[in-house]
């Protein structure tokens, strides 16, 4: 699988990693995470992505791969609190030891604030806790994901050495507000949700959680979403990498072979640039101001 490096880190990823959310909330037992997780590092994979609010994410991640550690880059993020106290600095402290001892390791690659408010990073106390964690050896480099001002902000205050941020055929914000500032400091850049949760294939409203992107479809009316299911992810996915800067996109499953499928998508090569500026001229012909980046 190709790898791209990922900014200043230096980290060569795959342009597909694996994002740890669904196996969490879905509630997926150890034995199908331990067979997804390591049948898609024997793929090739080396990118896996959590973070300390997704239900037993880091646990799975920790039983399943944890003796495989140095074959794939780990990241995850701090700041939800179970109880609901979030982006407290006393307690993101506490909650990065909780991940590593879950993830079974003694550092990450990755640890990045997940989606905190740019009042709360301009006021600077829990950036001040990754830094400190960097400093301690928790982590080898830090960095935001989040979406719309914020992003901008974390990547205009040079703090940072990467941004996962949302960007699909859906949701095309981050093209033109934050990306754009991130790839000219050197930042690596992570995609995230970069197929739109696939929301097209719903016939009727969905889970919240992905009701904008559903909400945008009738507007956008993208031909190739009517046709085969395959090859409209296929363009999906290679649209978010044909999105300059992007390094990697990171993409949920359940299922133990559906990334291996998701890689193989990948091999129909670059997306054509008329498709791309196509998909690109359709978003700005019908997008209302309120299709924000959707975290």
């Amino acid at each position: 699988m190709e790898k791209r490096t990922l900014g200043k880190t230096g980290m060569d990823v795959t342009v597909l990693g694996f994002g740890g959310a669904e196996i969490g909330y879905q509630g997926v037992p150890l034995p199908v995470a331990d067979r997804l997780l390591n049948g898609a590092l024997d793929a090739g994979l080396n990118v896996i992505d959590t973070a300390e609010c997704y239900p037993n994410s880091e646990e799975l991640i920790g039983n399943s791969v944890a003796a495989r550690r140095n074959e794939y880059f780990l990241f995850t993020k701090c700041g939800h609190d179970k109880d609901g106290d979030d982006w407290n600095p006393n307690k993101m402290a506490e909650q990065i030891d909780r991940s590593l001892g879950r993830l079974k390791t003694d550092r990450v690659d990755l640890l990045q604030l997940h989606s905190s408010t740019e009042e709360q990073l301009r006021q600077g106390d829990v950036i001040d806790v990754v830094k400190r964690a960097r400093d301690a050896g928790k982590t080898r480099f830090i960095g935001y994901s989040g979406d719309g001002r914020a992003a901008l902000y974390a990547v205009e205050s040079g703090v940072f050495d990467t941004l996962q941020i949302s960007v699909s055929i859906l949701d095309q914000e981050a093209i033109d507000l934050a990306i754009p500032a991130a790839h000219a400091q050197g930042m690596g850049i992570i995609a995230k949700r970069p197929i739109a949760n696939a929301v097209w294939k719903h016939a009727s409203k969905p889970d919240p959680y992905y009701q904008p992107y559903w909400e945008r479809l009738p507007s956008l009316n993208y031909e190739f979403l009517h046709g085969d299911f395959q090859n409209a992810v296929s363009i999906a996915l290679r649209f978010t990498h044909a999105v300059p800067g992007v390094h990697t996109a990171i993409v949920g499953t359940t299922q133990p072979d559906r990334w291996r499928q998701n890689a193989e998508l990948l091999t129909a090569g670059p997306l054509p640039r008329q498709q791309f500026d196509e998909i690109r001229a359709r978003w700005k012909s019908v997008a209302a101001p309120d299709w924000v980046g959707q975290t």
